[in-house]
């Protein structure tokens, strides 16, 4: 009986999670990190853009997710998506209301939304094709080893050029140096997931694995966290807290990157390697 019990309680609980990483609230939670740590280094309060990322996530990364499986990619995640639709597009839903109420019922800068214009760009195109000749379908997806740095480079826009244009912020050689800081970061994130994918992925997608060996990735994304990590030394604004809070996230992110391999699970990927910015916006709230 008692085993019974656990075991539907624990069917339960993988219910759960699987919903929360699934359904893309987990990386929305990671982009609202992003977003608002930029808000902190830079001392501005009071900002939607954390919100505004996170609904606009939840939406277009389902949305991507539908086209994928529409077009017979993720086959091993086709049937819990549809087990689970009623609920996504609830989330979509009340996501989309989120979005409006931003939007329409709030001091929100519209104008602000034409700088995420580029970076939207790329998020959606990584996986739906620009265009197609033939069978080709060409995406940033299918460009040689640019998959990575599309990546990198629109969620740090998203989470470094918006929040501060939003904020009618000047921006100085300080927002450029957060925002090709962060790029370093995120391909360091990123890396990981190539490696779990390395033997999915179509050869000619030439990732880093695929192009330089997992382990030579893993060398190339812990010089990119050398380099976050000097980047913050030559910040105007440089102090001891915020370097020792980069040291403790560089760490903890070496350590997901030298312990990742193909034969890792979705859940060490999406779920610990992408709770990364959530750890990070944690400690910067909590430790100072």
């Amino acid at each position: 009986m008692i085993a019974n019990r656990y075991f539907c309680m624990m069917r339960l609980f993988k219910k759960i999670v699987d919903f929360y990483i699934y359904s893309n609230i987990h990386v929305a939670l990671a982009g609202f990190s992003l977003t608002k740590i930029t808000l902190l280094n830079f001392a501005i309060d009071d900002n939607l853009t954390p919100l505004f990322v996170t609904f606009s996530i939840v939406v277009s990364y389902n949305f991507i997710r539908f086209y994928e499986i529409k077009n017979n990619r993720l086959i091993w995640f086709k049937d819990w998506f549809f087990i689970n639709i009623n609920g996504i597009l609830l989330l979509i839903f009340l996501s989309i209301l989120g979005l409006a109420t931003i939007l329409f019922f709030t001091e929100f800068n519209l104008k602000s939304v034409l700088i995420l214009f580029p970076f939207a760009f790329m998020t959606f195109f990584y996986a739906i094709p620009l265009f197609k000749t033939g069978k080709l379908e060409v995406s940033f997806r299918n460009f040689p080893v640019i998959k990575i740095f599309s990546i990198g480079i629109a969620w740090a826009g998203i989470s470094v050029f918006f929040p501060l244009y939003e904020a009618d912020y000047q921006f100085t050689s300080a927002v450029y140096l957060e925002f090709f800081q962060r790029i370093l970061i995120l391909l360091a994130i990123t890396i990981p997931f190539d490696i779990r994918d390395v033997n999915a992925d179509s050869k000619s997608l030439k990732t880093l694995p695929q192009t330089l060996g997992i382990n030579n990735s893993k060398v190339l994304g812990t010089l990119l966290l050398f380099g976050f990590l000097l980047m913050e030394i030559v910040k105007e604004n440089f102090t001891y807290f915020g370097f020792l809070v980069l040291l403790i996230i560089s760490l903890i992110n070496a350590l997901f990157l030298w312990f990742s391999s193909p034969n890792r699970t979705r859940y060490y990927t999406s779920f610990w390697v992408e709770s990364i910015p959530i750890i990070w916006l944690g400690l910067l709230i909590f430790i100072k």
